[in-house]
């Protein structure tokens, strides 16, 4: 569907869990105090929401958390997302460090593509960042999906670390691209919850780096996503180089994407609390609902002969629709003192 302002809106980022076996910096270095699971969407919950959206035309899903792969079911879930009617493409993102251990299942349950969130490749950087030593895991899990021919991207937060912070670690990171048939993609750091304590490195300087070091580098117009990032090709890479400028490079006029947070509020920009409680509608229904709609032990979505089932999803595409309609024109990253989202990131989701 439309928002008000005419853009197509048919990508949505869905956070399954605010866990995390990480500690970023920039993301939850201390931890957080966790919801309890009575409070995430259940599986079940997840895919009616994805139905609802589906029937509005969102096409694309991306699977987050904090650590998606964390969370029990994730990798039925992929299942029981690719399998709603309209939904083309589901994708994860993930830290990595479980990438190895659960990929077999992903693959069985037909994952689209994998994004692997890693800002250094170096091993004592990595630890700093991330307060783990889980490099040579990441690695691993890089490697074996590459090796299984699954798309991958990289994810790397670009920020002013410390004053000694240079092109030594992002060219490092660029170089990922040459060595694997991964497309490398620089995220600027956004003023969310710790995020607000990091200055974002300027895409033009690492752009100009890479200029700088092969000057063959050029535009890469061939389409790698849904997203907004902007590729360039170095002609002796496998892979791409992109860069996700939300401060210095606004892409709001194109923005396609909604999110919905573990707890099942649906976000339509980060930078505001505005949005709608799917939850709500979610269990306002089931209490209504009748043993018929169950199958197999869950709840069939689906079900033709269920009443309250079709109700629930009318609630829902109604609620979706509405905050859709009310998505801002533009976010305010470059003003933070208007925005009026407070959370970390971690709780509303990668």
């Amino acid at each position: 569907m439309n928002d008000s302002y005419g853009r197509t809106i048919d990508y949505m980022r869905i956070s399954i869990t605010d866990r995390c076996n990480l500690r970023c910096r920039y993301c939850m270095p201390y931890g957080i105090s966790s919801v309890t699971p009575e409070d995430i969407l259940t599986l079940e919950e997840i895919q009616a929401v994805a139905i609802a959206g589906a029937s509005l035309g969102i096409r694309h899903i991306k699977v987050t958390g904090g650590e998606p792969l964390a969370r029990k079911g994730c990798c039925q879930l992929i299942g029981m997302l690719k399998s709603v009617p309209g939904i083309e493409n589901v994708t994860i993102t993930t830290n990595g460090i479980f990438l190895s251990r659960f990929l077999d299942p992903l693959l069985e349950a037909g994952i689209d593509g994998i994004n692997i969130s890693l800002d250094t490749t170096d091993r004592k950087r990595y630890q700093e960042i991330t307060g783990t030593d889980g490099l040579f895991q990441v690695l691993a899990g890089l490697e074996k999906a590459v090796f299984r021919k699954i798309p991958v991207k990289i994810n790397a937060v670009s920020a002013l670390w410390e004053a000694d912070y240079g092109q030594r670690d992002w060219m490092a990171i660029a170089r990922l691209a040459a060595k694997y048939p991964v497309d490398v993609r620089f995220i600027e750091m956004m003023p969310i919850g710790y995020g607000r304590h990091f200055k974002p490195l300027d895409h033009h300087e690492i752009l100009a780096g890479l200029k700088k070091e092969y000057p063959g580098i050029r535009e890469d117009e061939t389409v790698h996503g849904f997203g907004p990032a902007l590729y360039y090709q170095v002609p002796s890479f496998q892979g791409s180089i992109g860069f996700i400028s939300a401060i210095h490079g606004k892409f709001c006029a194109s923005c396609n994407r909604v999110r919905l947070t573990a707890q099942g509020f649906l976000k339509t920009c980060l930078c505001y609390e505005d949005g709608a409680d799917l939850r709500s509608v979610l269990r306002g229904g089931q209490q209504e609902r009748s043993g018929n709609c169950l199958e197999n032990g869950h709840w069939n979505w689906n079900y033709k002969d269920c009443p309250e089932d079709k109700k629930l999803q009318e609630g829902l595409i109604t609620a979706i629709s509405q905050a859709i309609q009310l998505k801002p024109k533009n976010h305010c990253f470059e003003r933070p003192e208007q925005m009026t989202e407070r959370h970390n990131m971690i709780d509303i989701g990668g």
